[in-house]
């Protein structure tokens, strides 16, 4: 149901076109980077950590690696990535196509300040088969996300 659930978040506004289908699977940013055409770093890749009985869901460049520190400061509580087999349980999608769209209820969205610096971001779109293609006001727009955070290290 994961790429279903990202579609119907753009078909509200007739934007399901965002969604890209690949029979290719990318394992890495950079892999997904080479089938789209793009560089890594436009590659919004999403990093899941659990906290209690909450998802923290960070989206971020595909350069950008999470500072425990800042992390810690902005979130109060240290990185925890949810384990893989979790993945779907949690945040409704398969690994490989966590996104930011048509998530379950009660993951709590945040954007790195590493994209700010792009026009189009490459998410996955709900599988590893699918990718959306956004501009940054429509990652805003379509995620709803809590706020801009800056928790990432190395893209600057």
């Amino acid at each position: 149901m994961s790429v279903e659930s990202v579609r119907e978040v753009f078909k509200r506004d007739g934007l399901e076109d965002l969604v890209l289908y690949s029979e290719v699977i990318s394992h890495t940013v950079e892999d997904a980077a080479s089938l789209i055409g793009c560089e890594p770093k436009q590659i919004a890749k999403s990093m899941s950590f659990i906290n209690g009985e909450y998802i923290v869901l960070v989206i971020a460049s595909g350069d950008a690696k999470i500072d425990n520190s800042k992390y810690k400061a902005e979130f109060t509580f240290k990185p925890k990535m949810l384990p893989f087999e979790d993945v779907e349980k949690f945040t409704g999608h398969l690994p490989g196509g966590i996104c930011p769209f048509g998530l379950k209820e009660g993951v709590k969205v945040y954007l790195d300040e590493s994209l700010k610096r792009f026009d189009i971001v490459y998410t996955g779109g709900g599988d590893a088969h699918n990718t959306v293609k956004v501009n940054i006001d429509q990652l805003e727009k379509y995620s709803n996300y809590i706020k801009w955070v800056d928790v990432c290290k190395n893209w600057k």
